[in-house]
Formats: structure tokens, C-alpha cells, sequence
């Protein structure tokens, strides 16, 4: 007899760990369809799990009653403070408005120029060896210089940043608490630094993040030096993981995929409609996380107040409801760009513009140097759980 926990089937499936590529996409294809809802208990909380479009998409719009108190289903008391994210309705509603004008559509057009000089700087390191590991030495170093030079801060501190962010983004999924405090005082500090340097030297606030966060005021009162702190270190994890994960799946696609890699070789002006079909095939945040503030019932399935929620992006994308054959890539498909990879709702992804003009560019850049590669033979493809990313991506090409 199947198991049932308030007349929902249970699931018992570890998102958490690591399995061979694609292999947590064949998990949540089959759930999905097995049952609208689930509830999984492999988590010491448990969460319900709500899979399809339309359900996943109501989900981020109950934000009055389904807080991001619990920003991950996976691991919802990470410990680790992160704003915007963790704020709710006119609180979050402020912030934003301090932090909307540098992500606009506008304001990312300003560092188009400086998106496209360092990813061709980056490629031109690794084009004459014919090869590379393509996470390692580009789709990880790619955003997180770019972040660096957003704020105004040197690109080679990249090399010691990286490792820190890394350590810390684990510790969203149950990494070492030890090894996550530590990295995480790193990069306060270095942040402090950073922010004590503005302070006394300030830039123009219309263009420089930091300074405007400085002068900011939110009801008349000016942000905390620690507020100030979260925000740096919460923008520069939002960017970074996110980022190279989408380019791991998207080149490994096409480098085992040639008709559509020959669609963007030949047709770069199809680049920004790839970006989002790429978007609702591999989403940048497999599953978002909340946490239910009253009582309540969805769609016949009754939800406590502390209850866990599971919003499952990338089971939404992949809904046949929604997208007709929807684990094939479909240049120019109707309806693309209304894929959740970004969330929805008050608390949509607020880099979202950044990351699609960071996509876009790596596409036509790398292709114009580099359009024919594939993965090295005999290499074996994994992705990590939780947040799903691919650990290494092995490239070869002719020279």
C-alpha cells in the first residue's frame, strides 16, 4: 500500500546528493507525474511539494502566507542571513526599491561593454590549449569577476574569493558549519574592507552600488554596516553559483547536441531566445523553499502553520502541461518566457536581467572563437545536489 501523509503520497527521494547528469531531472519528471503533490520526509522537517506550472506559480504568489522563512526546502535553517531574500512584504517591498535601479534593464545595459571585454579575455586564455575545464576555468571565474568589477573592486581578487564563496555556498546544503562560518567571516571582512574604502572615499551613488548603499535611507533611517555587509555578500552568491550553473548545462547541450549548436553559430541573432529556451530547460535554482505562516489548505491538501514548502522550478519547467515535449531544447518555443527559472512573484530573481545578458554574451562570444568543441571522451558527467551544478566539464577542441 502506498504511504500517505495527509493524503498526499511520501517520497522518500534524496535531492541532496550527487548523481550522474540529468539524473535528479528523471527524478522529479517521474514524480511529477505520479502525484500533483508529494510529501517527502527525508529531511528532518519534511516538506510538501508542489510540482506542476500553475501550482508552483500560485506558490510564489502566496508570499502574505508562504514566507521565504525557509528559502530552501532541502535545508530551510541554513543559518546564513541573506537580504533581500529574507525579508517580506513592506520590508522587502523597500529594499528593493534601494536595490532595483542598479538591475534594471537600463542599468545592465551599462556593463554590456564590460561583460563582453572579460569574457573574451577569459577565452582567449583558454583557446590556444585546445581544451579546458570548462566550470573551472571559465563559467565560474566568468561572474564572479564580472561581480568584482560591478562593485568596483580589483578582478584579480577573484583568486581568493573564490574558494571562500564556494565553502559558503555549501553551507546552504549541509557543508561543514565550521568551514562555513570561517569562510563566511572571510568574506564580511573583505567586504568591510571594501565598504569602509567607500566611506571615505565615495562614488557617484547613481552608479556605484556600494555608495548607494551607503547614502541609502529606508524611513528615514540609514542601512546598517552589517545590513550593508549582507547585501554585498547575498549579491555575490545569488550571481555566482547561479550563473555557472546554467553555463555547465547549457554547454554541455551543446556540446553533445550539434543542430543546435549550429543554430546559434549560424543565427547569433537567435542568441536571446536560446538564452531563455536554455532558462526553462536547465533553471538556474532547481527548487526554491517556503514556509507556510498560517494554516491552510492548497488544493485540498491541508498545510500547518511551520510547514515546509517545495516549490519545484524545474519540475514546472519541464511540465507537459505547460510545455508540449518539454525535455527537448525548442529554439523559439511560444510561451518560453514564461518559465519560472527566476522565480515569480515580489520576490522574482532581482538579477535576472544580469543573468540573461551574462548568458547571452557568453554564447555569441565564445561560439565566434570557439564553434566546435565537445566533451573529452570517456569522461564521466555528475551533478551535485541540492543546488544543482556540474562539479567539472571537461572541453576539447581542434587548435
Amino acid at each position: 500500500m502506498t504511504q500517505t501523509r495527509r493524503g498526499c503520497p511520501v517520497s522518500h527521494t534524496e535531492y541532496g546528493e550527487d548523481s550522474e547528469l540529468y539524473g535528479h531531472y528523471a527524478l522529479i519528471d517521474a514524480e511529477r507525474e505520479a502525484s500533483r503533490f508529494h510529501f517527502n520526509d527525508t529531511r528532518p522537517r519534511g516538506f510538501w511539494m508542489v510540482q506542476r506550472y500553475e501550482d508552483v506559480l500560485e506558490g510564489f504568489q502566496k508570499h502574505d502566507v508562504w514566507t521565504t522563512s525557509a528559502r530552501s526546502a532541502l535545508n530551510p535553517e541554513s543559518g546564513i542571513a541573506l537580504l533581500p531574500q529574507d525579508l517580506n512584504g513592506q520590508d522587502h517591498a523597500k529594499l528593493r526599491r534601494v536595490l532595483n535601479p542598479f538591475f534594471s534593464p537600463a542599468a545592465v545595459k551599462r556593463t554590456e561593454s564590460l561583460a563582453h571585454e572579460r569574457c573574451v579575455e577569459l577565452i582567449e586564455e583558454v583557446r590556444p590549449k585546445g581544451r579546458c575545464d570548462f566550470v573551472a576555468e571559465f563559467a565560474i571565474r566568468y561572474p564572479t569577476d564580472l561581480f568584482l568589477a560591478l562593485l568596483g573592486l580589483p578582478v584579480s581578487d577573484g583568486d581568493f574569493f573564490l574558494p571562500w564563496s564556494e565553502t559558503l555556498f555549501q553551507g546552504f546544503f549541509g557543508g561543514d558549519p565550521a568551514e562555513t562560518a570561517e569562510a563566511k567571516r572571510k568574506i564580511l571582512e573583505y567586504f568591510d574592507t571594501a565598504v569602509n574604502e567607500r566611506r571615505a572615499a565615495p562614488r557617484d551613488p547613481k552608479t556605484d552600488m556600494v555608495s548607494r548603499l551607503i547614502e541609502a535611507r529606508i524611513d528615514g533611517e540609514p542601512l546598517t554596516q552589517d545590513d550593508i555587509l549582507t547585501i554585498c555578500m547575498t549579491l555575490m552568491l545569488a550571481g555566482l553559483d547561479t550563473t555557472r550553473s546554467a553555463l555547465g548545462y547549457m554547454f554541455t547541450h551543446l556540446a553533445t547536441h550539434e543542430d543546435d549548436r549550429r543554430g546559434i553559430i549560424d543565427r547569433p541573432e537567435r542568441v536571446p531566445a536560446a538564452v531563455e529556451e536554455f532558462l526553462r530547460l536547465y533553471p538556474l535554482v532547481f527548487q526554491a523553499g517556503r514556509e507556510v505562516h498560517e494554516d491552510t489548505d492548497f488544493h485540498g491538501v491541508p498545510l500547518a502553520k511551520g510547514d515546509v514548502v517545495w516549490l519545484g522550478i524545474a519540475s514546472a519547467n519541464r511540465d507537459p502541461r505547460k510545455y508540449p515535449d518539454p525535455d527537448r531544447f525548442v529554439l523559439g518555443r511560444e510561451g518560453v518566457n514564461q518559465n519560472l527559472a527566476f522565480g515569480a512573484g515580489p520576490h522574482r530573481c532581482l538579477g535576472m536581467h544580469l543573468a540573461r545578458l551574462e548568458l547571452a554574451v557568453v554564447l555569441r562570444e565564445w561560439h565566434a572563437r570557439i564553434p566546435d568543441y565537445r566533451v573529452e571522451p570517456g569522461v564521466r558527467l555528475t551533478e551535485r545536489g541540492g543546488q544543482l551544478t556540474m562539479p567539472t566539464l571537461p572541453l576539447e577542441w581542434e587548435v
